[in-house]
C-alpha cells in the first residue's frame, strides 16, 4: 500500500477528518487533502514525521503499512487486526486491560492444553 492509502485508512481509523489532523500537524489542510489525491507526490520527510506523529504511528507504517516490529510480533499477515486490537486496547482503563489479559492467558493455556504433544 501507498502512503495515501495507508494515511486514509489510518484517519478512517482512528475516526480523525482532515482538518483535525491539520490542526494537530500545524500543517495546510490543502497539502493534507493533497497527500490523499490520487497521483500526489509524498510529503517531505519533516511532514511525514509531523503526520505519523500527530496520528501516534511510525512514518514506516505510514510509507509501508508495517513496521519491523509488527512483523515480528505479528506473522501471518494479520497486521492489521492485531494493529486495531492494540489500538482499542491502549485506550482501555487499567482494570479492564487487566480483565482481557487474564481471558487471552486462560485461552492460551487451553488451547496449550489441548495441542498434543
Amino acid at each position: 500500500m501507498s502512503f495515501r492509502d495507508n494515511l486514509k485508512s489510518e484517519l478512517e481509523y482512528q475516526d480523525i477528518k482532515v482538518k483535525e489532523l491539520a490542526a494537530k500537524t500545524g500543517l495546510n489542510r490543502k497539502t493534507i487533502d493533497n497527500y490523499l489525491t490520487k497521483n500526489s507526490a509524498d510529503p517531505s520527510a519533516t511532514n511525514a514525521v509531523k503526520i505519523a506523529k500527530a496520528l501516534n504511528v511510525t512514518v514506516e507504517y505510514l510509507v509501508t503499512g508495517a513496521s519491523k516490529n509488527e512483523e515480528i510480533l505479528l506473522p501471518d499477515n494479520q497486521t492489521t487486526d492485531f494493529l486495531k486490537i492494540i489500538k482499542k486496547l491502549k485506550n482501555l482503563p487499567a482494570e479492564q486491560k487487566k480483565i482481557i489479559f487474564s481471558i487471552v492467558d486462560s485461552f492460551h493455556e487451553l488451547t496449550k492444553n489441548q495441542m498434543p504433544e
